[in-house]
């Protein structure tokens, strides 16, 4: 864990030096993609030592399996094999070398490269075989129409920016960031006019990687004074099972649960914050001018500490990760989408018992959360008062779901996670199910209003999708101008 830090604080430095040294105006792409895919490979040595052997062997066995299988059928090849070998590197690091020891290991940065591997062939895919009216307005913009070269494509997957803690971004939005042109694009105003008053600016990061700092301070201090003394081994301790009352025991329950998430805004904000230095993460500007550095973030605090409903809080967590699972599953599933994508993501995250747990436990959780929402919620929204009440509950009902069904998650194996549960007497579970057998997913509203559509909540829908990458004017094909990027990018919006 030292390690880490240590070299996410030294690729912060070398961002900074890449950003004004090695900006697109004074030398080539080229030489940007040989600097960031060395000084990337130099990190993951230096924290894993020869176990970063593995990312160079995933990903070249992947390009190869590109160049050789062709594109009609290389997606499908190149999400196995990446999948499948982040798997065995899993299996073998917890039940042969260290089971629970739940610290930075070699597998975390080869779940970011299992992303970008897959999200690199499907959008090749889509790009180069499928016909472009079959494709969804997101999937045409991410679309690639040309097969990358060995070296843009270990330097997408093993740069030093992303290599240790991602985030995963587009292949399209790197490229376009290594060759300069993510500045260059002109702006699309609502009305769908080019405003070119902000053309050819290249902004700077510095306020916006300042204000990630400070979050990244305040949330390692917070790890490191609070969550020691806040452990969440200690809702199975058997005296304080025995002898706190329920209200105690979940009041405890949440903070613990609450107390255990710094360490996660702490390293995406450093990774957000580490390619901002870059230069890279620029989604644009608002009406009033101001830059947005957002492109690539993975979480939005305020929005998860204060959720009041289960699809809020995992819409606003791990959020690339999120997009992954959509694009890469749950849009091209032909059966049991949901199922399918709750099975991947599980596989993704490892093979500790508690993950599967979890996910199975959220599963019942989305499912009732979403009856009781789609159910209820519209008769507490005329008031004003009544609503500040209703949004009182529901963000407590909704930080105790989640609190609950990720203690598997942080406990990891089978016996404290059911001693857990059965301390509880499955309360939760037995809720959830009950919700659903009283509650409908769907209710008919009054008047002409449809069905709502039930979108799983690890994927956003298309127009949260397309805000969260609006003014992210990516463009990495020649076969295309930059009008035609912007065209597709406000067309899809509009959509």
């Amino acid at each position: 864990q030292v390690n880490f830090v240590v070299c996410q604080l030294f690729a912060l430095l070398a961002a900074i030096w890449f950003r004004t040294y090695l900006h697109s105006s004074k030398t080539s792409p080229f030489i940007r993609h040989v600097v960031a895919t060395l000084l990337g490979l130099y990190l993951a040595l230096f924290c894993f030592g020869w176990y970063a052997l593995h990312f160079v062997i995933q990903t070249g066995i992947s390009y190869y399996i590109m160049i050789i299988i062709g594109v009609e059928n290389m997606h499908k090849y190149c999400f196995v094999f990446a999948l499948g070998y982040l798997t065995v590197c899993q299996i073998t690091r917890v039940y042969i070398f260290d089971y629970g020891q739940y610290s930075a290991d070699f597998s975390g940065p080869m779940m970011i490269i299992t992303q970008k591997i897959t999200s690199l062939a499907f959008e090749i895919h889509d790009g180069m075989f499928r016909k472009n009216e079959d494709l969804t307005p997101s999937q045409r913009c991410l679309a690639v129409r040309r097969m990358p070269s060995l070296l843009e494509y270990l330097s997408y997957n093993c740069n030093f920016m992303g290599i240790l803690a991602g985030p995963l971004c587009s292949y399209k939005d790197y490229i376009t960031f290594i060759e300069g042109r993510s500045y260059q694009l002109q702006q699309s105003e609502a009305n769908g006019k080019e405003d070119t008053k902000y053309e050819q600016t290249d902004p700077s990061p510095n306020i916006a990687v300042a204000q990630k700092l400070l979050i990244c301070g305040l949330s390692l201090l917070f790890h490191m004074t609070i969550t020691k003394t806040l452990p969440v081994e200690y809702n199975i301790d058997d005296n304080f099972r025995a002898t706190a009352s329920w209200p105690v025991r979940f009041f405890y329950l949440y903070v613990s649960l609450m107390a255990a998430r710094p360490k996660y805004y702490f390293a995406w904000t450093l990774a957000d914050a580490i390619n901002n230095a870059a230069g890279f993460g620029f989604r644009g500007y608002d009406k009033n001018g101001a830059a947005h550095w957002d492109l690539i973030s993975n979480l939005r605090i305020q929005q998860i500490e204060f959720s009041t409903s289960f699809k809020m809080f995992l819409d606003n967590w791990n959020i690339q990760t999120a997009l992954w699972l959509k694009r890469v599953c749950y849009e091209r599933a032909t059966f049991s989408p949901t199922i399918q994508t709750f099975i991947l993501s599980a596989i993704w995250h490892g093979v500790y018992p508690g993950y599967y747990l979890t996910f199975l436990t959220g599963v019942l959780m989305t499912l009732a959360a979403r009856a009781i929402r789609n159910n209820i919620r519209h008769y507490f929204v005329e008031s004003p008062a009544v609503k500040v009440c209703y949004d009182i509950i529901t963000w407590m009902a909704t930080q105790i779901a989640i609190s609950y069904t990720v203690v598997p998650f942080v406990l990891l194996s089978v016996k404290p996670s059911f001693t857990f549960y059965s301390s509880c007497y499955f309360c939760l579970h037995i809720a959830s199910i009950l919700v659903l057998l009283v509650f409908p997913l769907k209710r008919t509203q009054k008047g002409s209003k449809k069905h709502e559509t039930i979108q799983p909540v690890w994927s956003k829908t298309l127009e949260e999708e397309n805000l969260l990458q609006k003014n992210s004017y990516s463009t990495t094909n020649n076969s295309f101008s930059q009008k035609q990027e912007i065209t597709c990018r406000y067309q899809t919006l509009k959509q």
